[in-house]
């Protein structure tokens, strides 16, 4: 066969420091096992990669690897399809001219791999040569760019579909264990661990999104874990909160109300976190029916409010506990204790949340709580007979859960498609217009964890 050059494999695994057979072996044995786990079929995990079949991808001897290969390539090198993998690095000379303008460019790359994707893994390279150059595995630098990288999911986090947010998220946080495992300053050791367990956070809150609490409540234990080892009160006070959500979800009040005192143990200095764990207690006091406590917790996340101080210990985003949240927690909150006073208190602060969600830019709205709060609205509006302003809502969260839905959404719908079932005007035309429009909703597929997902 006629040299080629180096295949886009070869220049990837030396990018990745993966050159070396041994390394790249216990990378694609990995990576086989997890794919085994997420997709299946089980038999994949026991995948390998001979060492001469290591050689032949790298120098261009094989033009289509077989299926298990493909597959496993295309989990470690999310993004490019395997077989591109194995043709050369760059166009031969006399394919394509040496230095294509900047149309033939714009016309090749988006095809071959889709332009956030070069723009995303050329941003990726100049970050971790960057890292390298530094005097230690860890210096100001890797450590600026992985937080201005987790800042950046935490604040898209709530405006994007999570699914394939999951598998970027994943990739971050392997990088932050990594640069764990090496050597580095005592107080660079402590950033990398809050880091890390963010990062195991929105992993976490990605895993319950999409339903998976048994992932969620493993991820939110290991950044409980890494909050500890940083002594970071912020991060474990939020971890906290969150478990304590997916017990409420999960059907589980007493443990919700537990775990959110739990959390109240860790005060950090600034931020939200005490006023969402007193909220989320509120609600689960609430489901329990358990009134007088209810209302002293949301009295509580008021008077916290009151005296918010600047500033926060977390990076913001999908991490902070905005009014508009807090308002929408009482109002579910008044829904579950029920009664007229309830129901149009659960109302009015449901309508100011989604007013305020409604008011961020387009790009920065909170959809999947702007859907909840929408859907609280609507079971208030229905618990008083207005059927219409009730639909007007649910259609709003129809069309924000088509393109990114969550299992606590869809959860809220089914009881809302419940409650409608049981009202007086059930028989109505709108009634009966809205409940054929929600089963079609959930006829369609569930959220998904996408390959690669929340492990």
């Amino acid at each position: 066969m006629a040299p080629t050059g180096p295949t886009l494999f070869q220049t990837m695994i030396n990018q990745r420091g993966w050159q070396d057979y041994q390394v790249f072996k216990r990378r694609y044995e990995q990576a086989a096992k997890q794919l085994a786990e997420l997709e299946g079929p089980p038999s994949i995990s026991t995948a390998t990669i001979e060492k001469r079949q290591f050689f032949r991808y790298a120098h261009g001897e094989v033009r289509t690897p077989q299926t298990v290969a493909r597959r496993v390539l295309e989990f470690m090198f999310p993004g490019i399809p395997a077989a591109r993998l194995l043709q050369p690095a760059q166009p031969l000379p006399d394919a394509s001219p040496p230095h294509p303008t900047a149309g033939q460019r714009d016309a090749v790359e988006p095809s071959e791999y889709g332009l956030e994707d070069v723009v995303i893994a050329a941003a990726d390279e100049s970050a971790r040569f960057a890292a390298k150059a530094e005097s230690s595995n860890v210096g100001p630098h890797t450590l600026e760019q992985l937080e201005a990288d987790i800042r950046r999911i935490v604040v898209s986090y709530p405006n994007r579909p999570v699914g394939p947010l999951v598998r970027e998220v994943r990739s971050l946080r392997d990088r932050a264990f990594e640069l764990l495992e090496g050597r580095q300053p005592p107080r660079y050791t402590c950033d990398l661990y809050v880091g890390a367990g963010v990062l195991c956070g929105v992993l976490a809150n990605a895993s319950f999104d999409l339903g998976r609490y048994d992932a969620a409540e493993t991820q939110a234990r290991t950044a409980f874990l890494l909050g500890e080892l940083a002594g970071h009160n912020g991060l474990r006070s939020w971890v906290r909160g969150l478990q304590a959500l997916i017990a409420y979800w999960g059907g589980r009040p007493a443990d919700a109300v537990r775990l959110a005192e739990a959390g109240g143990a860790f005060t950090p200095e600034s931020g939200t976190a005490q006023i969402r764990l007193e909220s989320i207690k509120a609600r689960a006091y609430g489901q329990l029916n358990r009134q007088s406590d209810a209302l002293a917790a949301l009295s509580t996340a008021d008077r916290l409010r009151e005296r918010l101080a600047d500033g926060d210990e977390l990076p913001g985003g999908m991490m902070a506990f905005p009014v508009e949240k807090q308002l929408f927690y009482a109002s579910s909150t008044h829904l579950w204790l029920a009664g007229t006073q309830h129901l149009s208190d659960a109302e009015a602060r449901a309508d100011e949340a989604v007013e305020m969600f409604q008011a961020a830019p387009p790009e920065q709205q909170r959809l999947g709580e702007m859907s909840l709060a929408r859907t609280d609205l609507a079971m208030a509006r229905l618990g008083r007979g207005d059927i219409d302003g009730a639909a007007t809502q649910i259609h709003a969260v129809l069309g924000v859960s088509a393109r990114r839905r969550t299992e606590s959404v869809d959860r809220r719908i089914g009881q809302f498609s419940r409650q409608l079932a049981l009202h007086p005007g059930a028989g109505s035309p709108a009634a009966i217009g809205l409940r054929e429009v929600i089963m079609a909703h959930q006829e369609r597929t569930p959220a998904q964890l996408p390959p690669g997902g929340s492990q």
